[in-house]
């Protein structure tokens, strides 16, 4: 496929809200694939950052950071009817800009819920409160309130939550075909779900291994990342969140069920950023990763319940399980000794970084093959070369935005959605250039293999995918 394809003709404007690396490295694919004059885009941004980049395009550039005060001042003349608001900054209020839009007739996009500054970290707050799942069920309250229509609000369309979701459906096709069951691609959101139960999938990660590392060391004091360390801190701080299956025979001792909502995930009384789970990739093999809160850990869990009535019958326990790069794990660990206070110093590594890969994808367990991981395997070689500003990490978001913003086009009165509910495959054909390898790969893993060889361990010998045997304790 040609990475000069034009998908769609946009005649609107378009407002890019922050531009750090996620939106300086979407801006190029904006431009390559969607057919619009760049004097129709206005980047908002609260850091000088990308200002020469963005004056190189010839694109307006504002410097003004949005506040629950100014928000609405600063919008207000940039967009109106038909025009698109594209978020990708951090403490600023999804909810609110979601309002916004629905209110002005604007398309929005963004790739994670966000509040106003403070929330992750108010201990005013409880933990539930805190919590992806709150944001999560802020939105959904917000489609009801609106009766599902208006203009399309896709949320939480980056690499993960987004482009997985869409793996997670690619990996359920693809075990039915390799285990003989003979199935028309679902349609409907019970008919993934009870493919899924039918295949017996009981777990699924969000497993990945950034390998990127570069030439300038981690140093005393400093927190380096390949994407933003603001994001990554701010959920990190949050509760460890999980999406919890039926097959599950009990809660984790910090284990806690919210008292709203869908009832289809749990949080623990421990912060993502310190809770390690045993999790397997294809190159990397058995790694430890961390169970960072994010919101397809819960918006896949709910899509692939199958319910009788209220009931549960069926679903899977889904979570992250993600390992870093190794500054970064430096650096969280580093954090973790500091009673959890951000590092003066931050330092997002792009020029820098001189080898390595992120293997991004999704790891079904319970089926009749065992585990199945299918995903991304992006070299950072491979990412230099196909489009600018970017590591392997940045490419693996950036695709997806583009992606979302032309689904979001092509489909532009569906109110408020999330990456499950839209068409997975439109989604893959437009991002599949950028991904590198997408890789489909059989393993025999188990998080039991091994284990107690040196050191006795309290594990359920009977079933493999229980919570507690995935679980560094």
């Amino acid at each position: 496929m040609s990475l000069s394809k034009k998908y769609v003709t946009f005649r609107g404007r378009v407002v890019i809200l922050g531009f750090g690396s996620i939106g300086q490295g979407s801006l190029p694919l904006i431009l390559r694939h969607i057919d619009m004059d760049p004097r129709r885009i206005t980047i908002v941004t609260a850091e000088e950052r990308g200002h020469e980049e963005a004056k190189a395009l010839g694109i307006a550039f504002i410097l003004k950071p949005l506040t629950r005060e100014n928000y609405l001042a600063v919008l207000e003349p940039l967009l109106g009817p038909g025009d698109f608001l594209v978020n990708v900054s951090v403490e600023v209020s999804s909810i609110a800009l979601m309002e916004f839009c629905h209110r002005k007739d604007v398309l929005y996009l963004d790739t994670c819920i966000e509040p106003w500054p403070g929330a992750y970290t108010d201990a005013t707050l409880s933990p539930s409160q805190r919590s992806n799942y709150a944001l999560r069920e802020q939105a959904l309250t917000l489609r009801r309130q609106h009766g599902g229509k208006g203009p399309t609000a896709l949320v939480t369309h980056g690499a993960n939550p987004g482009l997985v979701s869409h793996f997670v459906k690619q990996a359920l096709i693809d075990i039915a075909r390799d285990t003989g069951l003979k199935v028309d691609t679902p349609r409907r959101r019970e008919d993934w779900a009870a493919l899924a139960h039918q295949l017996s999938v009981k777990v699924i990660h969000i497993a990945e291994r950034d390998t990127q590392v570069a030439d300038v060391p981690k140093v005393p004091g400093e927190f380096v990342n390949t994407w933003s360390i603001d994001g990554f801190y701010s959920e990190g701080m949050q509760p460890a969140e999980l999406g919890w299956g039926t097959h599950e025979r009990a809660l984790p001792p910090d284990g806690n069920r919210h008292d709203f909502g869908s009832g289809s995930a749990i949080y623990l009384d421990r912060p993502g950023a310190g809770t390690r789970v045993r999790s397997w990739t294809p190159i990397e093999g058995p790694y430890h990763g961390f169970l960072v809160t994010h919101g397809e850990s819960i918006s896949i869990a709910d899509y692939l319940t199958a319910r009788e009535g209220e009931r549960a019958l069926y679903r899977p326990t889904v979570h992250y399980a993600y390992h870093p790069c190794d500054g970064a794990v430096l650096s969280l660990h580093e954090l973790a000794g500091k009673n959890w206070e951000l590092q003066a110093r931050k330092r997002l590594l792009m020029d820098e970084i001189t080898e390595g890969i992120d293997e991004l994808g999704v790891l079904l367990m319970g089926h009749a093959k065992g585990v199945y991981w299918y995903g991304s395997v992006l070299s950072i070689a491979e990412a230099r070369k196909l489009a600018p500003y970017h590591n392997a990490t940045g490419l693996q978001v950036t695709a997806p935005v583009l992606a979302g913003m032309i689904w979001a086009i092509e489909n532009p009165e569906r109110g408020v959605v999330e990456p499950d509910e839209i068409d997975y495959q439109r989604i893959l054909e437009i991002t599949r250039p950028y991904l590198g390898k997408l890789v489909g790969a059989y393993g025999d893993w188990t998080p039991l293999r091994d284990r107690g060889r040196l050191f006795p361990e309290d594990l359920d010998r009977s079933d493999p995918w229980q919570f507690k045997n995935f679980r560094v304790t």
